[in-house]
């Protein structure tokens, strides 16, 4: 299936989804050999590793996940950072995160202004969301990412790689992805720039998906090729 034809739909009818969203996901990814819960892992594990080599101790820092959904990431990242929020458009799929994760803070956001100070987060990430961001709202949204975090902090964006064909298989099946519009590491990498952040790290994730140690090396080992099933761009505000 061509992507990049379609119009992204109004984040707020991700409300339907909100007993749906995780058998959804569950049939896009039958077939694939592991479910939903890996990938999530492998996700947190991706954040997780960057944090470490850039940032040093999660336990004494506060992340931001911007268009958390129902909270499964940041059940992964709170018993490791300091403070977990999400923010998402869709007022369900947050009674969703909340229920999952009474430890977290979330917010809801109606687009444009994130509804935080400057500089209020040492980790901002975004996993799979801006495929669902219409491509000429992408700069503000990264633009807000950028003014969130603080200096020196750490911007994260990971996304489906467009490249990969049973990472566009399972996207044409999911029911919340019908409208996506995918975008290469590369994409992600120019958003980043137009927002002033500098590149620290593009590696692609998840070309095995295994939990087995060696699927780890050969991850580890391969992530400079664009053959994952999915990618994870890192960022750091440019100095003023």
């Amino acid at each position: 299936m061509l992507m990049g034809r379609r119009s992204p739909r109004p984040m707020q009818s991700f409300n339907r989804f909100r007993t749906s969203y995780e058998a959804d996901l569950g049939r896009a990814l039958r077939g694939s050999g592991q479910d939903a819960d890996f990938f999530t892992r492998a996700k947190a594990r991706a954040l997780l590793e960057l944090t470490h080599r850039h940032l040093g101790d999660p336990g004494v820092l506060d992340v931001l996940d911007v268009g958390c959904g129902i909270g499964s990431t940041d059940t992964e990242l709170l018993p490791v950072f300091r403070g977990v929020t999400g923010v998402d458009l869709s007022e369900a799929l947050l009674e969703r995160a909340a229920e999952r994760n009474p430890g977290a803070r979330y917010d809801s956001y109606s687009g444009g202004r994130l509804p935080y100070d400057d500089g209020a987060f040492e980790v901002v990430f975004a996993f799979c969301v801006l495929h669902h961001v219409p491509p000429r709202e992408r700069p503000l949204l990264v633009g807000e990412m950028r003014r969130v975090t603080r200096a020196g902090g750490l911007v994260v964006i990971g996304e489906h790689n467009p490249l990969n064909p049973l990472t566009r298989l399972v996207v044409s099946r999911c029911a919340f992805d019908d409208d996506a519009l995918l975008l290469s590491a590369r994409e992600a990498e120019r958003l980043m720039r137009g927002a002033g952040l500098g590149r620290l790290e593009r590696r692609h994730i998840l070309v095995l998906p295994s939990e087995r140690r060696v699927a780890r090396a050969i991850d580890a080992w391969l992530g400079a090729l664009p053959i994952g099933a999915q990618y994870v761009v890192a960022g750091r505000p440019s100095p003023a």
